[in-house]
């Protein structure tokens, strides 16, 4: 496994990141400890949750089920960068929430906290990421909470997630006024097809000091090989694949993607996180195994070069926006 420093922090985190989204509602708890022990053998020391995974009526039972885990013994937790998240209505899907009990509150923070500790069954959360923004908190009031959960020791980091760029300057402003660190990381869509985020997200992450997490690497599996797959008749495109695939426009791109990589003898899954890893300010891509064989494809991608003519011609199939204003403007 490769390592690198999370943005401007002192903290070491490996360069895949072991997502937890399917524990619980694709994944049951056993086989889920089982990835869980197989990441941390191949040198993955940066796992990623939030509490309101588990979904519907089972939200919490992802930390749960890490909790468990934790609770096995030996020195799992001291070995994990812990990541969990903080925003989600945590009434079962369709619930309406009780006052306060959702988004970036002081009083929701430290209710959020103090609930995912004790899922998780630690006393210190080494990340917590704000999972959305929140448009009418400001940041005086949540860097307040923040600060005094560092304080008492029950977090050391923030990060966020699904952030605009103004956002995260405008969190980091706030935060340098009162004198702290402010956010160190983002979670954000970004993948070959959907590369957006090179805008202004990217770009503000750099200027502060903020590593950046790439969630769906994979895009909803349409960078996974999904095309020769189905013609193998190994797995039906369905769900969010299947609507985007109708697009015949994206499905001959998705077709020369997964033929220029069939060219050089690469797999697309490994290919499309690799690439990942060659861009400026990335620290690593999440990635969300619903069993230890998917788990084993991604750790061949930290090892995985990608040639010149190859991320030549990624590129050219899918074409970067640009950084703004040029993407728009001029």
């Amino acid at each position: 496994m490769k390592y690198t420093q999370l943005g401007r922090t002192g903290l070491k985190v490996s360069r895949i990141v072991l997502g937890t989204m399917n524990f619980g509602p694709q994944t049951d708890e056993g086989d889920s400890h089982t990835i869980m022990d197989a990441a941390l053998d191949a040198g993955i020391n940066f796992f990623d949750t939030a509490n309101v995974y588990g979904w519907g009526e089972n939200k919490g039972r992802t930390e749960r089920i890490i909790g468990n885990w934790f609770a096995g013994g030996g020195d799992r937790r001291d070995k994990v960068v812990l990541a969990t998240k903080v925003y989600g209505n945590m009434a079962p899907d369709g619930g309406v929430p009780w006052p306060n009990h959702d988004k970036l509150s002081a009083l929701n923070i430290r209710r959020a906290v103090e609930a995912s500790l004790k899922r998780l069954q630690t006393d210190y959360i080494d990340i917590y990421q704000f999972h959305h923004i929140d448009r009418s908190t400001p940041f005086e009031e949540i860097w307040q909470a923040i600060d005094t959960l560092i304080q008492q020791g029950k977090i050391l980091y923030a990060g966020s997630s699904n952030f605009p760029g103004y956002k995260i300057a405008q969190a980091n402003e706030v935060a340098a006024r009162r004198g702290t660190f402010g956010l160190v990381s983002e979670q954000c869509l970004y993948n070959l097809a959907e590369r957006r985020a090179e805008m202004e997200v990217i770009p503000a992450s750099q200027e502060y000091g903020l590593g950046v997490i790439p969630w769906s690497p994979l895009h909803g599996g349409l960078l996974g090989g999904v095309l020769k797959k189905e013609n193998e008749g190994a797995r039906r495109v369905s769900g969010r694949s299947a609507d985007t695939l109708a697009n015949t426009a994206v499905r001959a791109q998705v077709q020369a993607y997964e033929d220029l990589l069939e060219k050089h003898g690469l797999e697309p899954g490994e290919a499309a996180l690799a690439w990942l890893l060659t861009r400026p300010g990335i620290t690593g891509p999440i990635v969300g195994p619903r069993t230890a064989g998917q788990l084993e494809s991604a750790l061949r991608a930290v090892e995985l070069e990608l040639s010149d003519e190859v991320l030549a011609g990624l590129d050219e199939i899918f074409p970067g926006p640009g950084p703004a204003p040029e993407a728009f403007a001029w």
